[in-house]
C-alpha cells in the first residue's frame, strides 16, 4: 500500500513563498487604516539611500518599521536610540523576507501623544458641527487696505512676515497687535486681539501667524474658544501657524490657511512688481485703443468735410426749391380752382332740379286735377253701392221667413210659445196661434189628426 505522503492530488492550489507573502501584504494592508503607535526607537539604521529602518517596541513586543526618504526630511527632531515616538504609520508586510512591517509617514517624540489624541478629537468634533465648512470661509481682498497681524512682536514670524510684506506690495500700510503666542493664557489672549481688530474695524484683513515648535508649543491655536472665536470673526484671516507639516485647529477654522507665516504674506498681498507689469500692459492697450480711436475719428472727420458743402452753394439751392415750390402752389391752386368751380356748377344744375316751387307747382295741377274728378267718382261708387245694396235686399228676402209667409204658409204656436212642428205636441183643446203674412190668428184645437 503506497503511503499518502507521496500521493500527490492534481486537483490542490499550491501556492508560492511570493504569491503567499504578495496575498498577506494585501490583505494586511487593506484590513488596517493609518494607525498611530507609540514606542521607543531601536536598531536604528540610516543607509545612504536616506531611507530609516528602525524597530517599535514596548515591554512585551516589537515591530520592524521603514520611514522612507521623503518622509523623514519632514522630521522636526534628531532620530536617535532609545527615543520614544508617536508614528502615523501604514501596516504591511516586507515580500522579500516574508516580515511583518509598519511604513512609518509620520513620527513625533511621543511626550506629544496625549495631545495628538486630544487634537484629533476636537478636529473631529469641531469639523462635525461644520466650523471647518467651505461655504463658511470667507474670501480674500484682492488688495487689502490695512493688514492686522497677529502675532508676538519678538518672534522670527512678525520680521518675515513684515519682509514679505515690504517686498511684494509696500504701500499696504500693517497694524500689529502684540500677543503672546505660546504658554499658559496665550489663547485668551489672542481671541481678545482679534476681538479687538473686529471692534476697531482699522483693518480688512487679519493674519494670525507664529513660527515653528513642537505640538505643545502650538497648542495655543488648538484651543476650541479660540476655534469658535476665529470662525465668527466678520473680517478675513490667514493663518500661517509654523512649518509646512504644522496644522493646527486655528488652521482648520481661518478662512485662509499659509504653510508659514512668509507665505501668509504672501498671500495677503499681490506682488506689486507683477501689478507693475500689469498696469504697463494695461496702459499699452489703452494706447493702442486710443491710438485706433483717434484714427477712427480723423477718418470719419475727413470723410464729413468732403461732404461738407459752401453755404452759398446750400442757400442757392435753397432758394431754388422756394421757387420750384412756389410755382407748384400755383398750379396746384389753380387746378384745385377750376375743380372747385365744376363741381359748383353741377351743383347748381341739381339743386335747380330739386328746387321746391317746381314740385310745388306740379303738385298744385295734380290736385285742381283730382278735385275736379272728385265728384263723379263719388256719385259713380254711391251707385254701384246701391245696385249692391239692393241685390244683397233681394237675397235676404228670399231666404227670410217673411217671403215664407207670403206664399201661403203660417208660424203655428203652442202654449208658451212653443213653434209647432208636430201634430203630437199639443192636446184637444189647447190653445194655438198662428201668424200669417199679415196678421195673427188664435184658436182652439178640436182635433188632432195623425196624417194629413
Amino acid at each position: 500500500m503506497e503511503s499518502p505522503s507521496h500521493n500527490l492530488n492534481p486537483t490542490r492550489e499550491i501556492y508560492t513563498i511570493s504569491r503567499l507573502t504578495r496575498e498577506a501584504r494585501h490583505i494586511l494592508e487593506g484590513s488596517f487604516p493609518l494607525l498611530w503607535i507609540e514606542g521607543e526607537i531601536s536598531n536604528l539604521s540610516r543607509p545612504s539611500s536616506g531611507h530609516f529602518y528602525f524597530t517599535l517596541k514596548d515591554k512585551i513586543a516589537q515591530i520592524r518599521c521603514a520611514m522612507f526618504r521623503n518622509r523623514n526630511r519632514l522630521l522636526g527632531f534628531s532620530l536617535e536610540e532609545g527615543t520614544q515616538v508617536l508614528a502615523r504609520v501604514q501596516v504591511g508586510l516586507y515580500e522579500a523576507r516574508g516580515e511583518f512591517q509598519l511604513i512609518v509617514e509620520y513620527l513625533e517624540e511621543a511626550g506629544d501623544g496625549a495631545l495628538r489624541r486630544a487634537f484629533e478629537a476636537l478636529k473631529q468634533r469641531l469639523s462635525a458641527e461644520g466650523l471647518f465648512a467651505a461655504a463658511h470661509k470667507r474670501s480674500l481682498p484682492i488688495l487689502p487696505q490695512r493688514i492686522g497681524i497677529i502675532t508676538s512682536p519678538s518672534g522670527a514670524a512678525i520680521r518675515d512676515i513684515l519682509s514679505v510684506l515690504k517686498r511684494r506690495f509696500p504701500a499696504v500700510p500693517v497694524l500689529i497687535y502684540p500677543t503672546p503666542v505660546q504658554g499658559e493664557g496665550a489663547f485668551q489672549r489672542i481671541a481678545a486681539a482679534i476681538a479687538k481688530a473686529e471692534q476697531h474695524r482699522a483693518c480688512d484683513l487679519l493674519i494670525l501667524a507664529r513660527g515653528g515648535g513642537s505640538l505643545e508649543d502650538l497648542w495655543a491655536f488648538n484651543e476650541e474658544a479660540l476655534a469658535r472665536v476665529i470662525y465668527h470673526c466678520p473680517l478675513p484671516i490667514i493663518c500661517g501657524v509654523g512649518h509646512e507639516i504644522d496644522f493646527t485647529i486655528a488652521d482648520f477654522t481661518a478662512d485662509q490657511r499659509a504653510p508659514t507665516p512668509s507665505a501668509a504674506a504672501e498671500m495677503a498681498v499681490p506682488d506689486s512688481r507683477e501689478w507693475y507689469r500689469n498696469f504697463l500692459n494695461l496702459e499699452q492697450r489703452l494706447k493702442l485703443l486710443f491710438q485706433q480711436h483717434l484714427r477712427h475719428r480723423r477718418q470719419l472727420l475727413e470723410n464729413l468735410t468732403k461732404r461738407l458743402r459752401h453755404p452759398h452753394i446750400r442757400l442757392q439751392e435753397g432758394i431754388q426749391q422756394v421757387d420750384e415750390l412756389e410755382q407748384r402752389l400755383e398750379r396746384a391752386w389753380t387746378h384745385l380752382n377750376r375743380e372747385r368751380f365744376h363741381q359748383l356748377g353741377g351743383l347748381s344744375i341739381q339743386l335747380q332740379r330739386l328746387n321746391p316751387a317746381q314740385h310745388l307747382k306740379a303738385y298744385h295741377l295734380r290736385l285742381r286735377e283730382l278735385n275736379r274728378r272728385l265728384p263723379t267718382c263719388q256719385q259713380q261708387r254711391l251707385g254701384q253701392q246701391q245696385m249692391r245694396l239692393e241685390m244683397v235686399q233681394r237675397a235676404l228676402h228670399a231666404v227670410s221667413p217673411q217671403a215664407t209667409l207670403e206664399r201661403g204658409y203660417a208660424i203655428v204656436t203652442g202654449p208658451k210659445g212653443i213653434v209647432l212642428r208636430k201634430a203630437s205636441q199639443v192636446q184637444p183643446g189647447a190653445k194655438i196661434e198662428a201668424r200669417l203674412a199679415e196678421g195673427h190668428i188664435r184658436g182652439e184645437v178640436t182635433e188632432i189628426l195623425d196624417k194629413p
